[in-house]
């Protein structure tokens, strides 16, 4: 399954930002919860609506998409 078919964007739905299809979860909660340490299995036992699937997917959108020509500065 293609990240595409599980992360969607709509205006009205949390402001447009990307989430998880059928949900308000979006890619940026699921990125902050793994990356404040909580595991796969502690994000999906807080959110019965999401799947292994989904959470790859979220990882997957987000790495297509800082994959851009685009430079993030990163303050020292």
């Amino acid at each position: 399954m293609e990240y595409q078919d599980l992360i969607v964007s709509n205006p009205k739905i949390m402001m447009g930002k990307p989430v998880i299809k059928g949900t308000r979860i979006t890619v940026e909660l699921i990125l902050e919860k793994l990356s404040e340490g909580e595991t796969i299995e502690d994000i999906l036992s807080a959110h019965e609506h999401l799947s292994i699937a989904a959470i790859r997917a979220a990882l997957a959108f987000a790495a297509k998409n800082l994959k851009a020509d685009t430079i993030y500065p990163i303050a020292a």
